[in-house]
């Protein structure tokens, strides 16, 4: 059966956004690299961009349920294609520097947690819960694709030709995605849906939608798991180029590879999680795949050989996608529609925290040894999926 056509928008939207995602993860840094050479400088562009979505998560979180999500959709990557169109004429005309980039970026990353919210909130609206598995791993398989495959190299051929380049692609892409999001039928949203005071603050909102969290069993059990598996995932992959580096002896094509072979792992898993689920429900199928990201990732530590080790990175990737897809599906089958922004917004915070805390864990854990920070990573998502099995009921999406 095939998804409803509103479905088709909203993914095509989203594939254009993506892709624009997958030249910026490129050529935003190779433009910060041409206008300084501080390493410090060009790490900032990471930071600022880490930093603006924490700050903006929260209050994004509330005006996604205050407001139509189409047009907060559309809205959003319009502006950011309009400001990155913007700095692409400037770098053509030879003007403005690094701190236009900064400027840029931080604009950047608030209108992606704008876009990211109301994406994943709108689609409950569209896709009947029995099709949300479905629905989310299209989702996932385009994201993956774009950004993993099609968006680097194209990003890199095109900053090869012209600096400005891949900057005027990124920006035409977003503002088509946004002209796409326009094509969304409207979804009248009711006055008295608000769970609070027409009149309260955006901060009361917010702590209203994570007080919902703390009190539903299940999606704070979602949103605590999803918080160690952001730490699990980075503690690794904040040093996986110096582990492919030291203990695989491996260079940067190696390395190039290696992560696309671990890319292929997420596209399986985007195929099969509807199949598993379907068989043997959320909790277990959760359960599953986060003790298979610890297994994969202790193995991992334990490797030299190159092929074992892409092998073992394809099925942590597996699981990643599969564990996302789950949680994503079942927090839009148990959040009422008036809070899922707020819910969807604490719970990312929850998950920006968690990265930002172990990516500088890892790098104190690798100047003991270059593998301990991929078998922190496995230990962390054995606590994972412990916390699953005891948080996570049978019957959660009944």
């Amino acid at each position: 059966m095939s998804l409803p056509r509103a479905f088709t928008v909203l993914w095509t939207a989203n594939a254009s956004s993506n892709l624009a995602d997958g030249l910026a993860f490129v050529s935003m840094p190779l433009l910060a690299a041409s206008l300084t050479e501080d390493p410090r400088l060009v790490a900032g562009l990471a930071t600022v961009y880490g930093l603006v979505r924490l700050l903006v998560t929260a209050p994004v979180g509330v005006w996604v349920d205050r407001t139509d999500r189409r047009t907060l959709l559309a809205l959003a990557n319009i502006l950011r294609g309009i400001g990155v169109l913007a700095l692409a004429l400037c770098i053509h005309l030879g003007v403005g520097g690094l701190l236009l980039l900064y400027a840029v970026f931080a604009l950047v990353g608030t209108m992606e947690s704008v876009v990211d919210n109301a994406g994943v909130s709108l689609v409950p609206d569209f896709v009947r819960a029995s099709e949300l598995d479905r629905a989310n791993g299209r989702i996932s398989a385009t994201q993956l694709v774009a950004d993993e495959f099609l968006g680097p190299p194209l990003g890199g051929l095109l900053f090869a030709f012209a600096a400005s380049a891949p900057i005027f692609a990124m920006g035409g892409l977003w503002a088509a995605a946004g002209m796409i999001a326009l094509a969304l039928p409207v979804r009248r949203r009711r006055a008295d849906l608000a769970s609070g005071p027409r009149n309260a603050s955006v901060w009361h909102e917010a702590v209203a939608g994570s007080r919902w969290l703390l009190q539903n069993r299940t999606v704070r059990g979602l949103a605590l798991i999803g918080g160690l598996a952001s730490a699990g995932y980075m503690l690794p992959f904040s040093i996986l180029v110096l582990f492919v580096q030291r203990q695989l002896n491996l260079g940067d094509v190696g390395y190039g590879a290696i992560l696309a072979v671990s890319a292929l792992g997420g596209l399986v898993g985007s195929g099969l999680t509807a199949r598993i689920r379907g068989r043997i429900g959320y909790r277990w199928t959760i359960v599953a795949s986060l003790a298979t990201g610890a297994a994969s990732l202790l193995a991992l530590a334990l490797t030299t050989n190159p092929i074992l080790a892409a092998i073992l990175l394809a099925v942590y990737i597996c699981h990643a996608v599969v564990w996302g897809i789950c949680a994503t599906s079942l927090r839009q089958r148990l959040v009422p529609d008036e809070l899922r922004g707020r819910v969807n917004a604490s719970s990312r915070i929850i998950g920006l925290i968690g990265l930002t805390l172990s990516s500088a864990i890892g790098g104190g854990l690798a100047l003991i040894h270059i593998a301990l920070p991929v078998a922190a990573g496995g230990v962390v998502f054995a606590l994972c999926s412990v916390i699953a099995m005891r948080l996570i009921r049978a019957d959660s999406a009944a």
